[in-house]
């Protein structure tokens, strides 16, 4: 067989490998369905004032997402295009809500971030509160959470003493004394607080006896806590410990909190922790003081308030004046 014929068979050999892996490729591997994400927010030239829309639905035109959805309460909206749609083809983003005008967006299938900014259909616009009915000012938000305190009930003492004789040899027998010349005795002491108390200030002393030829062996009380004990070496006489400690007993209680909202234009923004209760809101309604409680449902009378969780576990409120109410 000539050399060129070798050539021709190796070369379709190739061919038809490559043919096949590119065959079993294309089956085995699944193709990722291509996601858009991206936030819905007002429009407006004031950052400050473009707030997160929230329940604004969102779809593609064309029947080109596999769902349609609705935007989160911090404006998130999160799309899974129909399989045959390609990245980097472009797509109709539609965005729909009663209180704002339609908005088409062409985007391209990617991973990328799209951000929907919508207009009101009545634009809100500060009103100044010489010409509002009611104005509404000194706003601060109460809430209570719950602490946890530490009170001092008393105090607890207790004597210990070591029993040993006084220079022995050690002859490396265990315990000895730190210069292992001397037979040394090891003594300890426990305390426990009484009914779920803790410990604090824990401090043992030498009161009695050869005192300087003493070592704390084990410290298992300066941390505090329910159960405090302590080893002491002694390497002379009999020697007396004093062993005492501080009680303290946990007290849980409500602490009233105050923050303050901030303020732009007609909204309030403010966040609370989230396990904030009696949560409300005093305000001066044309100089007269008065609280508005907060349940579940974030209503008042002068103002349009949502709700949403954020990131840090806290609770973020936003509340838009309704009309005839002005800040000052």
């Amino acid at each position: 067989m000539s050399r060129s014929r070798k050539a021709v068979i190796v070369l379709l050999a190739i061919v038809a490998v490559g043919m096949a892996t590119w065959r079993w490729w294309g089956h085995s591997v699944a193709v990722q369905p291509v996601k858009l994400r991206g936030a819905v927010l007002v429009r407006s030239d004031d950052v400050d004032k473009q707030i997160p829309i929230a329940g604004v639905r969102v779809s593609v035109s064309g029947g080109l997402a596999s769902r349609k959805t609705w935007s989160s309460a911090n404006g998130f909206f999160d799309l899974t295009l129909d399989d045959k749609v390609k990245a980097g083809q472009p797509v109709i983003l539609q965005f729909r809500d009663p209180q704002y005008q339609p908005l088409d967006l062409t985007v391209f299938a990617g991973d990328r971030l799209a951000l929907a900014r919508m207009v009101p259909i009545v634009e809100s616009s500060p009103v100044p509160a010489s010409s509002a009915r009611t104005v509404v000012s000194d706003v601060k938000i109460r809430y209570l959470t719950q602490t946890t305190t530490l009170m001092n009930v008393g105090s607890v003492v207790k004597t210990f003493r070591v029993v040993n004789t006084a220079n022995v040899p050690c002859n490396r027998r265990y315990p000895c004394s730190p210069d292992e010349k001397w037979k040394a005795t090891i003594g300890s002491a426990t305390l426990e607080a009484p009914g779920g108390n803790i410990f604090a200030n824990g401090r043992v002393s030498c009161i009695a006896g050869p005192c300087p030829f003493t070592k704390i062996r084990y410290d298992g009380f300066s941390r505090g806590g329910p159960m405090l004990r302590v080893e002491v070496m002694d390497w002379s006489s009999t020697t007396t410990f004093l062993f005492e400690a501080e009680v303290f007993q946990s007290m849980i209680g409500d602490s009233v909190r105050y923050s303050y909202p901030v303020i732009f234009g007609q909204t309030l923004h403010f966040t609370v922790p989230a396990d904030a209760e009696g949560l409300c809101i005093e305000a001066d309604l044309n100089r007269q003081s008065i609280v508005f409680p907060l349940g579940p449902e974030p209503l008042l009378s002068w103002a349009s308030c949502t709700e949403s969780p954020s990131a840090d576990h806290a609770e973020l409120f936003q509340c838009e004046l309704k009309p005839d109410y002005g800040f000052k």
